[in-house]
């Protein structure tokens, strides 16, 4: 999509910012309001993402890694981060991580996700972990990018193409947030019943111990 940049039209999140400062640092501020489950709130707002790509799939698959590092990772199939190409050829992916989800921020009313909170958006993740990675896999190419408490860090940079689609969100939550436990079996009933088109795979390699919802 090789077109100005101005004529981009926001759906989810603004294409004039990269990094809106203000707001990382409001959510940096007040961690008990936004991620108030500590880690297992911020898988929940990644794989939210992962649902809007299923339903409007038809369906679809999210894998969530919980490493012996104590990060944790989420990746699904769906169609990858929207990234496009503005009128000098630079490839600009949409500003998930360092901006806010206009849908959920500054309104009384919003989606709630499984464990009852309101959601927020990836900003929250990238915002409220150490570091994150994020790896977008499109039909029209790949690349990677790494955040540190939601600021980039390094530019978007293109990574080897396998044929597939789909977001990887690797992250570290911030210390204060504490480890993330494995879901019980009532936390996954609840995903099954908020989002019915999406499997949601456990791999805890903490312990080598692995769990699936069917």
């Amino acid at each position: 999509m090789d077109v100005s940049r101005a004529s981009w039209v926001n759906t989810t999140h603004d294409w004039s910012g990269v990094v809106d400062a203000d707001h990382l640092a409001h959510i940096r501020k007040s961690p008990a309001e936004f991620a108030p489950d500590g880690s297992w709130h911020l898988v929940l707002e990644v794989l939210a993402y992962a649902a809007d790509e299923a339903s409007s799939e038809g369906g679809g698959c999210c894998v969530v890694v919980l490493h012996p590092d104590g990060s944790l990772s989420v990746r699904d199939d769906g169609r990858g981060t929207d990234t496009r190409v503005d009128e000098h050829g630079r490839s600009l992916k949409k500003p998930v991580m360092a901006t806010k989800d206009l849908r959920f921020f500054d309104f009384p009313q919003v989606e709630g996700l499984p464990d009852g909170h309101p959601r927020r958006g990836m900003s929250v993740v990238a915002a409220l972990s150490e570091w994150l990675v994020h790896t977008n896999r499109r039909l029209n190419g790949a690349w990677t990018q790494r955040y540190e408490h939601g600021v980039p860090v390094t530019d978007l940079e293109p990574v080897e193409v396998d044929g597939k689609t789909g977001t990887l969100v690797h992250f570290r939550p911030d210390g204060s947030l504490g480890s993330v436990t494995v879901p019980a079996a009532g936390d996954l009933s609840r995903l099954a019943t908020a989002w019915p088109h999406l499997e949601v795979q456990v791999d805890d390699r903490r312990n080598d111990r692995r769990m699936r919802r069917q």
